[in-house]
Formats: C-alpha cells, sequence, structure tokens
C-alpha cells in the first residue's frame, strides 16, 4: 500500500509540473527555475521509489 501512494505521488507531481511547464508557454505565467527543477526532481524521486 505504501509503494503504491508513493508511486501515486510522483505521478502528481509530475501532472503538476507538466500543467505548470505548458501554462508557462500559454500565459504569462513564470515560476522562478529553481521551483520548477526541484518540482522535477522530486517528481522523478518519488516515481523511482515508488518502483
Amino acid at each position: 500500500m505504501a509503494v503504491n501512494i508513493q508511486k501515486n505521488m510522483g505521478m502528481l507531481v509530475l501532472a503538476i509540473w507538466l500543467i505548470l511547464y505548458g501554462l508557462m508557454g500559454v500565459v504569462a505565467f513564470a515560476l522562478p527555475a529553481p521551483i520548477m527543477s526541484v518540482l522535477a526532481l522530486l517528481a522523478g524521486i518519488l516515481i523511482l521509489v515508488g518502483r
């Protein structure tokens, strides 16, 4: 059960990152690069831990 929750958290963070990244291209919406980098790293780590 714990592994499934972590895998879902990784996918959730990845989805948030993708949505924000897409919004930055469409709308004049920008987050600092370190925040986007941290979200990407967190998603990757959570997905790997979930495997």
